[in-house]
């Protein structure tokens, strides 16, 4: 009996026993692990988490429990039932197919959907925590802003963020090797790791690349990153740059700048390396762009990419941040059927 619970217990599919007096005698991991039971055994409510009676049974919606229906059906019937449920329990609702086949004196429940449904929950926490690392949609001092993020998968590996630091605005722009969930991960070290409070882009950059190096990761694993500092009472922007090849573009009365800075990205490929400081100096009504090469680099069904190019013309009939990020969004959506990377820019009105 212990071997056959090990075994059903590393299984991924979700399973219950359940006896004539419909009280639960065993489940197995996948299955508390799906409908977050306090127990592994005792009545259906505590073992599906329901939250409509008290006790299991006895109240007056539990003549219509889809569990206690399903069960009951099988034992009146041949032994067997099968059917889609929606079961209300202290998580939200869950939607599941299970089927019933009797097991001796018993009858055992499968849920065929389970481990799928648990993974796309996952996934769906992991976004609902991902979108929390993203910055306030507008800011509630200092420089006011406008940012995009669209990642190609459910999680994504770019990572916005803007905030103050000494009284001066602070933005920072990073794209993590990958997609998927790994990115996901690397993202949220880039956010943990990320000192808020040092107001030298360069000093902030060095550190996390120190941080990085610890975590001793393979070549294939890095960031890129662009790290700027609005500097009101100067009207100067000091930056520094990671690796990040998609370039930060200034718009003022004369056209567009476009700033690069050759560095290595955050990396195990050249440890102790140090970034630098740079400053340019920007008059009232100048638009600050930072965008990630997803932006750039992202190809239409003929193969051509968005290009620098385009963004540069759009920022340049663009008369602040917020009209930028709006008008971008809907060229690349007009541009690109779909994206095979995140897309992500932020702007800001200096």
């Amino acid at each position: 009996m212990n071997l056959y619970r090990e075994v059903l217990d590393n299984i991924p599919t979700a399973a219950i026993v359940v006896d004539k007096k419909m009280q639960v005698r065993y489940t197995n991991r996948a299955f508390r692990s799906y409908f977050r039971a306090r127990r592994s055994r005792g009545t259906l409510r505590e073992t599906t988490g329901c939250a409509e009676a008290e006790v299991c049974g006895e109240g007056v919606k539990c003549a219509y429990c889809p569990m206690r229906t399903l069960f009951s059906d099988a034992m009146k019937g041949d032994g067997t039932a099968l059917r889609n449920l929606i079961v209300r329990g202290e998580g939200g609702d869950l939607s599941f197919r299970i089927k019933v086949t009797p097991l001796g004196k018993y009858y055992l429940g499968v849920v065929d959907n389970a481990y799928e449904t648990e993974i796309a929950r996952e996934m769906y926490s992991a976004q609902d925590i991902q979108q929390r690392l993203l910055p306030p949609a507008h800011a509630s001092g200092g420089t006011h802003y406008s940012f995009m993020y669209i990642p190609c998968r459910e999680i994504g590996g770019d990572l916005p963020d803007v905030y103050e630091a000494a009284g001066e605005t602070m933005g920072f722009l990073a794209d993590v090797s990958g997609k998927g969930i790994s990115a996901g991960m690397l993202s949220a070290f880039v956010k943990a790791g990320w000192d808020r409070g040092e107001p030298s882009p360069a000093k902030a950059l060095t550190a996390l690349n120190a941080k990085f190096q610890e975590l001793n990761l393979d070549e294939t694993n890095y960031v890129t990153a662009i790290a700027v500092r609005v500097d009101r009472s100067r009207s100067e922007i000091r930056y520094s740059v990671a690796g990040h090849n998609a370039p930060m573009l200034l718009k003022s009365a004369i056209g567009i700048d476009e700033i690069e800075m050759n560095a290595p990205p955050i990396s195990n490929w050249m440890p102790g390396y140090r970034y630098e400081d740079r400053v340019i100096g920007y008059r009232k009504g100048d638009i600050l762009a930072l965008v990630t090469d997803g932006v750039t680099e992202s190809r239409n069904e003929a193969g051509e990419q968005f290009s620098v190019e385009r963004v540069e013309a759009i920022l340049q009939r663009s008369e602040n941040a917020e009209r930028f990020i709006e008008r971008l969004k809907a060229a690349l959506k007009e541009f690109c059927s779909a994206f095979d990377d995140d897309l992500t820019a932020v702007a800001f009105d200096l």
